[in-house]
């Protein structure tokens, strides 16, 4: 047990503006939560020119958001859009819970699928994913994994094309985030509250898999995930309005609230010295924002 860490208080970047709420709208991922939404966001990312990208679950949006806050729907299509990533090449990548990983073109928007029937079956529905330097893509497939019926996956997709399974069995694996030295993949897994890292060794095999943070509490777990230079991760706690900051042993650092709604689901370190967490919250349609004492690692879009 360790005692409660400092807190940081967040700001709003900025919001879903009024003309792009969809609120009334019928959406098949929204009516199988209960609820009505105006938008649900995820998967926040930076590319060179200082845009923030990020997705709309419900309604299959992806909107890019100018640095000065301004919204343009880059791309709407039948899906389900969860995790957002881009290529150093410029072109996007997403986790599709329903379509599988996409990718599309920067400038015209064009959608081609990059994989969506693993060894001959479908995926049970992406979550997020993360590029390691050498281009190389790890992903989750969490469908409607949990505790009672732990079936949820990580993957690899290597640069030269070959897909592998890297953990099986997991019970909700949600964000993803490799540590700058590249030897370690960290898997949130939502419904354990577990962090767990996975050890990369030289020649990129996979190693031994640990536990490195146990999170107490929370109604869901950890979601989306990033790391800093000296090696912090930051993860969200899905539906607790926050985003913890642990040292690299484990230890809570920070506890970082949202000045807005419950929902936080991702993070992405941004600004020009990207020292500023950026994070998405469903509940208000709102981009939060906080100043932190080290930056993130340099992303593949930026090398």
């Amino acid at each position: 047990m360790f005692a409660a860490p400092p807190v940081l208080e967040t700001t709003v970047f900025t919001k879903l503006p009024p003309e792009l709420s969809k609120l009334g709208q019928r959406s098949a991922w929204a009516e199988a939560r209960g609820g009505k939404y105006h938008s649900f966001l995820e998967g926040p990312s930076f590319d060179r020119a200082g845009n923030l990208y990020c997705v709309d679950i419900p309604y299959g949006r992806i909107f890019r958001i100018s640095p000065e806050g301004r919204w343009t729907v880059f791309a709407e299509y039948d899906g389900e859009p969860n995790g957002l990533k881009i290529h150093r090449d410029g072109s996007i990548y997403v986790a599709d819970q329903k379509n599988g990983l996409l990718r599309f073109d920067a400038k015209t928007g064009e959608r081609t699928v990059v994989v969506d029937r693993p060894h001959g079956e479908r995926f049970k529905g992406l979550n997020d994913l993360v590029f390691a330097n050498n281009g190389d893509i790890y992903f989750t497939d969490q469908g409607r994994s949990d505790l009672k019926s732990p079936h949820g996956r990580v993957y690899r997709l290597t640069a030269r094309g070959s897909l592998e399974v890297v953990f099986d069995g997991l019970a909700a694996p949600n964000g993803l985030a490799l540590n700058k030295q590249q030897t370690m993949l960290y898997v949130a897994v939502t419904c354990a509250n577990q962090i767990l890292g996975v050890v990369i060794e030289h020649g990129d095999a996979i190693g031994k898999a640990y536990v490195t943070v146990q999170m107490l509490g929370g109604p869901r777990g950890p979601d989306g995930m990033a790391v800093d230079e000296e090696g912090n991760i930051v993860a969200v706690a899905a539906g607790f309005g926050t985003v913890w900051m642990f040292s690299r042993f484990g230890e809570p650092l920070y506890r970082i609230k949202s000045c807005t709604g419950l929902r936080t689901t991702n993070v992405a370190y941004g600004g020009p010295d990207r020292s500023t967490l950026y994070i998405t919250e469903g509940e208000a349609g709102a981009i939060l924002q906080v100043r932190l004492p080290t930056p993130g690692v340099t992303l593949y879009s930026h090398m």
